[in-house]
């Protein structure tokens, strides 16, 4: 069992490199390159403040004031960030039950949250409160499986969305898990669940093939894997679908030190990241693209949320 410094220290310095087109490594003292940094959060569960000093396991860690800190520093750092959330942003403490969703989506956006996806939980007050709630969002929500056509929240989604970094062009779209049986019908009604694997695998299509995107980006809220293997998992949509680089998970709760590989349908390397949940982590991952944007190379690592950490070389 790793103490807090030694799990700090090795979750934090534990960065990898993945060559998701064979890129090699002395690309990197390549001034023609192009670097792209992308930061994710999943299932912060409305945990606006630190935990407490003394908590059992995440003592001190977390905290939207803590996490604004270490997004501006990196965006002082870096020139072109990704900032991206796989869902479940509401539900856990009493500032959702009070504010319904507001302080979550006011903060989220002065910290400049570019895209985010929609978690089962975020349906616990029901389609109009989400509604509601939409104008304190100054970023897009994407999902691609869910029909929101004869819900409140018809056009108020989209099943993607193109964000230009630099030179870099990147396709953004989302997936949601089967609501049925997690969130009380009436608190849904009129979306209709589509198979995940057939709509994303349009979207990617679309976003690789005619708009031309450097990067595709899944923010998915159907869990990185379960014992079932058959059950939609990111694991099981990395493997069945192609066109697409990176999956950003939520849902399961799932620390990851640094982002998984597998293989697409196509045999290509495939990123997934999942950060846990109550925005004690941060993901990370620094993309590398060659001066044609064809070929990357990608590094990733875990950034500890921990007030005591801010202003060291953690992050």
């Amino acid at each position: 069992m790793l103490n807090r410094r030694d799990f700090i220290g090795k979750a934090a310095l534990g960065s990898m490199a993945i060559g998701l087109t064979g890129l090699p490594l002395d690309v990197l003292g390549n001034e023609r390159v192009e670097k792209l940094t992308i930061l994710h959060t999943n299932d912060v569960h409305s945990q606006i403040e630190p935990f407490p000093d003394d908590h059992k396991t995440f003592p001190g860690m977390g905290g939207a004031a803590v996490r604004a800190a270490i997004i501006n520093k990196i965006r002082e750092e870096e020139k072109n960030v990704l900032l991206l959330d796989a869902g479940d942003i509401f539900q856990g403490t009493p500032y959702f039950n009070f504010f319904g969703g507001e302080i979550e989506f006011k903060l989220m956006s002065q910290m400049g949250f570019d895209a985010s996806t929609l978690g089962n939980h975020d349906f616990d007050l029901g389609v109009e409160n989400l509604v509601k709630q939409m104008p304190h969002a100054l970023f897009p929500f994407v999902n691609c499986n869910y029909d929101f056509t004869n819900s409140a929240l018809n056009g108020k989604i989209a099943s993607y969305k193109i964000i230009q970094k630099g030179r870099i062009k990147i396709g953004i779209t989302g997936v949601g898990i089967q609501l049925s049986g997690l969130v009380p019908d009436q608190n849904y009604e009129g979306i209709v669940y589509n198979n995940p694997v057939e709509k994303l695998q349009k979207v990617a299509d679309f976003l690789r093939h005619e708009e031309k995107c450097h990067l595709v980006i899944c923010l998915s809220h159907l869990g990185y894997k379960y014992d079932d293997n058959q059950k939609i998992s990111d694991i099981y949509l990395a493997e069945t679908t192609k066109n697409i680089d990176v999956f950003i998970g939520g849902h399961t709760h799932t620390f990851l030190d640094k982002p998984t590989v597998h293989r697409n349908l196509e045999d290509r390397k495939v990123l997934i990241n999942q950060v846990g949940w109550a925005g004690v982590n941060i993901g990370r991952l620094d993309i590398f693209f060659e001066k044609n944007l064809k070929k990357n190379t990608a590094f990733g690592n875990t950034v500890i949320v921990d007030k005591n950490a801010i202003g060291n070389r953690f992050f």
